[in-house]
């Protein structure tokens, strides 16, 4: 019988991609190799050889250290290994679209100061959704590893959302523009919004993340999605372990031939699909996707599709939309462990409007096709008892759904739904 992975057990995954030496120099590897059980939808490009070793300096005192970073990534770029071995500040929003075939070797500590001020005004601003990054990485063939920490210091911003929903709240992991990289194994801490946004990217390899965002204060850590793929393809996350209070993966616009699997998931939204539609005029596309092998903790969803009506809704101050048109295709969520999940799959086509009547009245304009839900198992949440799942759509299939809720029910929502495609107890 099939058992939710440990964190232990993911560790140890990854324990084997041990940062090398300070001195010593890297020979060209294969990224497709670290990949599994599930391939890439397509080989991902070897990293090539590291020939040359930076050592990145620091005040040590608080002071902003990217002169520093900035001048040991320029050195080492084209073929280097820039080791960031003490700890760093960051007060200056980085450009680093410019590296190629380096490696940034992580042991140290990295966290972004709480200047609030300056980053609301200097920030990366991003397309979607009014996102901003601390930094723009992209390039070619870039690392990340080693096993340190990066702190977006995220405390003094989940404070200030309270006070203002509409705050530029920076991304920690601006993954733009890159073709060719691995990130990981590195610890993420506090991001004051998202965690990763890959957006404009291909053939990334995400593996060994330890990932975690939880406030301190009343003031709840809010948006901290664990990844946002946007406008990218082969993209691969993997063996990585997630505590954040948002999707724990989300497949934004014009997300393909993504592969998620080996991860673990709490406290989040789920894996998700979307939400999409939400802006008039533009074509949302998400297809061949993979969510394989996930253990889901204390969540409102596991697997998750979400889609706006086609009338403009609001779902919060800070996230309004609908009207936009696209489709959802080829999405197959396979091996989900749920414990304590409101629903184990829920498929929206009224994401953001609480009137059913103005759903009905004005359905989405995306189509959704081909999805694949198989191999679930667990107990779900008291939250939405005796139900353990929501669905909708005609051309979606349940097989092998062996989850009950706490008063050990099977029954599903299913409108508008073909009840001989899903194994399930539709009511």
């Amino acid at each position: 019988m099939w058992r939710p992975i440990s964190t232990l057990q993911l560790l140890l995954v990854v324990a084997a991609v041990a940062a090398p030496a300070i001195e010593e120099i890297s020979t060209s590897i294969s990224r497709n190799n670290r990949v599994s059980p599930k391939p890439p939808f397509s080989p991902l490009p070897d990293t090539s050889s590291r020939s040359k070793v930076c050592k990145v300096d620091s005040y040590g005192d608080g002071r902003d250290d990217s002169d520093h970073i900035l001048a040991a990534l320029k050195k080492c770029n084209n073929g280097g290994r820039a080791v960031f071995d003490k700890q760093y500040t960051i007060g200056t929003a980085l450009n680093l679209q410019f590296l190629k075939h380096i490696d940034l070797d992580i042991t140290g500590y990295i966290q972004f100061t709480n200047n609030t001020d300056y980053w609301i005004n200097n920030a990366f601003q991003q397309v979607f959704q009014n996102a901003t990054t601390f930094f723009e990485l992209g390039g070619q063939d870039v690392n990340i590893y080693g096993d340190g920490t990066i702190d977006g210091n995220g405390q003094v911003w989940y404070d200030l959302y309270v006070e203002n929903a509409l705050l530029q709240r920076p991304v920690l992991m601006g993954i733009t523009g890159l073709d060719g990289g691995t990130i990981g194994p590195v610890k993420l801490r506090n991001s004051p919004s998202w965690f990763h946004l890959v957006a404009n990217s291909s053939n990334v390899l995400f593996d060994g993340l330890d990932i975690s965002g939880k406030s301190t204060s009343v003031n709840p850590a809010k948006n901290t999605d664990g990844w946002d793929t946007y406008r990218s393809e082969n993209i691969v996350i993997q063996n990585s372990v997630i505590n954040n209070d948002d999707d724990c993966v989300s497949f934004k616009p014009n997300s393909t031939n993504i592969l998620v699997q080996n991860l673990q998931c709490n406290g989040s939204h789920g894996i998700s699909v979307g939400s999409l539609g939400q802006y008039i005029g533009e074509t949302d596309i998400v297809e061949n996707v993979l969510v394989y092998n996930i253990s889901m903790f204390n969540a409102s969803d596991g697997a998750r599709i979400k889609v706006w009506p086609g009338i403009s809704s609001e779902l919060s101050a800070d996230l309004q939309g609908g009207g936009g048109s696209g489709s959802v295709q080829n999405v197959t969520y396979d091996t989900m462990y749920v414990d304590n999940v409101d629903w184990a799959i829920e498929l929206t086509q009224c994401y953001g409007q609480s009137n059913v009547t103005l759903c009905n009245e004005y359905p989405s304009n995306l189509t959704i096709s081909d999805i694949l839900f198989k191999n679930f198992t667990g107990v779900t949440a008291t939250a939405e008892d005796p139900n353990i799942a929501t669905l909708v759509c005609w051309d979606i299939y349940a097989e092998n759904i062996n989850v009950v809720s706490p008063i050990g029910t099977n029954d599903a929502v299913c409108e508008n739904v073909e009840e001989s495609l899903l194994q399930l107890n539709c009511t």
